[in-house]
């Protein structure tokens, strides 16, 4: 318990007496329950006024041999147990930051943002799986704190933990938070010409490189260009991780 108390403070602590309009919530759990059958990414839900989870998806990926009522049951303690030790003490620092900075925002923006980060979970086998971790405001308190929020693991795209990223929706702004400096660093999302959108979006299809060149009437080489400008703009190696990138910054 001495553990989990390390994720709680009076940023994102929901008290029992909180004034909260439970109307909100009412069989949103159904919703949910839906998009889960639809996608491979693992969803779930976390009740910050009981500090635990109130809903797990089934996705075996993610769940590290367990099923997901016993991943509900444990709740937090579910990272202590399946989370690399070190990324542990930085998602502590990761959900420290993100809620002081939470308490910046216009309570009637709370909703529009989201946080992204890395981490490396450890799974049955005792292997190490790097997963891209989102979480977004579902429920307020009348005061504007977060009730419920819910969480979207996959797997993620990048090399190593970390990459923490605030976003807004309906903004090309974003901030990313600097761990060793622990501060927050405002930048905006990057733009792709429309030719790298159109090239990106085909790949995505399931196109290949000819297939491509054929539906937009240039050549092969000319799709390479376009192709190696954008791994050059965005950070990466290959087309899985600029589709990786583009998922997780909303590009497509």
């Amino acid at each position: 318990m001495k553990q989990i108390d390390r994720f709680f403070n009076d940023k994102n602590e929901v008290s029992q007496e909180a004034a909260i309009d439970y109307s909100q919530s009412t069989d949103y759990l159904e919703g949910i329950k839906a998009l889960a059958r639809t996608t491979y990414q693992s969803l779930y839900v976390i009740n910050y006024q009981t500090r635990g989870f109130e809903y797990v998806s089934e996705n075996p990926l993610f769940l590290c041999g367990k099923t997901s009522e016993e991943v509900k049951d444990l709740g937090y303690a579910f990272y202590f147990q399946n989370v690399k030790p070190m990324d542990v003490e930085m998602l502590i620092k990761i959900n420290k930051a993100g809620f002081e900075f939470y308490e910046t925002i216009p309570v009637q923006d709370r909703k529009l943002y989201s946080i992204s980060y890395d981490f490396y979970l450890i799974n049955h086998g005792k292997n190490l799986v790097l997963v891209n971790h989102k979480l977004t405001p579902m429920f307020l308190t009348e005061e504007g704190q977060v009730w419920k929020a819910l969480c979207v693991v996959s797997l993620s795209n990048n090399n190593s933990s970390g990459n923490v990223v605030l976003s807004k929706e309906g903004t090309d702004e974003i901030w990313k938070y600097n761990l060793e400096e622990d501060i927050w660093l405002k930048s905006e999302k990057i733009k792709l010409s429309s030719r790298e959108h159109e090239i990106l979006r085909l790949y995505a299809s399931g196109l290949t490189i000819n297939q491509i060149s054929e539906k937009l009437f240039i050549t092969a080489d000319t799709v390479k260009f376009h192709r190696k400008k954008l791994f050059e703009k965005i950070g990466v190696n290959n087309i899985a991780e600029a589709l990786g990138y583009a998922q997780t910054n909303k590009l497509l």
